[in-house]
């Protein structure tokens, strides 16, 4: 799975991680089996890191046209 390809929201692609981690923290897994899910949840967590930089990034965008607008707007 690649993370280009994964179409979930934040909250879902969370938790499938937090469940592949449950299941590779049992450990009864075989190994393949393991290997995949590993790399799943790497997929997964590049994923959701994608979506909270990008969430970061617009948030500091409003917070920068927020002051400018403020600042605008005390020069009146």
């Amino acid at each position: 799975m690649s993370e280009k390809n994964i179409e979930l929201s934040y909250e879902e692609a969370f938790n499938k991680m937090e469940s592949i981690l449950k299941k590779l923290e049992e450990g009864n897994t075989k190994l393949d089996e393991s290997l995949s899910l590993y790399e799943e949840g790497i997929s997964l967590y590049r994923y959701c890191s994608k979506i909270i930089e990008e969430s970061e990034l617009k948030i500091t965008k409003i917070n920068e046209d927020f002051e400018k607008a403020e600042v605008s707007s005390n020069d009146i």
